[in-house]
């Protein structure tokens, strides 16, 4: 009973890094109930990551199927020294790059989101213009490597630090700042004419 204050227990608010430590450790352990609360937890960031690294969202779905299906399989190594979400960012990021360098060259990929409607106000030739000025950055971002285009959407789409981008890629700070760099620079030659 409440009355007695003996009984009452103190639950850590959903959303917690508590909460997600036990999480993983119960996943870890085999229950498959704490594994898909996970699922449903990180699927929206790890399926829009995708989407931004692939362009595709059928591609970005496949991959973060096969993520989750890794990382299910990988649980019981998981060291807990870095987050659960970190862990699954490089996951998901190293199955991009798969998927990238295997369709290489490939056609212009469309990794810009969908513009919002224009509002009634605008004009028809400003939406044209804008949409223009869209595909002219997925064609350039087409044209970088796969690496380059990891750091650069880790970087400036998803607003990881340049620390936990060298932790989700697997390379040196000092190579993920040069392939921001080089990508920036890619980036900013093809869309000029757009300044």
């Amino acid at each position: 009973m409440p009355g007695n204050g003996n009984e009452m227990t103190v639950r850590a608010p959903q959303g917690t890094r508590t909460d997600e430590t036990l999480l993983v450790v119960r996943a870890g352990e085999g229950d498959e109930e704490a594994f898909e609360a996970l699922v449903r937890r990180h699927s929206p960031a790890m399926l829009q990551l995708a989407i931004r690294l692939l362009g595709d969202r059928a591609d970005a779905e496949d991959a973060v199927q096969d993520a989750f299906v890794s990382a299910w399989r990988k649980l019981p190594e998981f060291r807990r020294d870095a987050a659960f979400s970190t862990w699954l960012h490089r996951i998901v990021t190293n199955r991009c790059l798969n998927r990238l360098r295997s369709r290489r060259p490939a056609a212009a990929l469309d990794t810009v989101p969908e513009q919002a409607a224009p509002d009634h106000q605008a004009s028809p030739a400003r939406a044209v213009e804008s949409r223009a000025a869209a595909d002219a950055l997925a064609r350039a971002m087409a044209d970088l490597s796969p690496e380059q285009r990891v750091c650069w959407v880790l970087r400036e789409m998803q607003g990881l630090s340049y620390e936990s981008i060298a932790d989700t890629v697997g390379i040196s700070l000092q190579a993920v700042r040069g392939r921001v760099f080089r990508a920036r620079r890619s980036l900013t030659e093809a869309m000029s004419a757009w300044r």
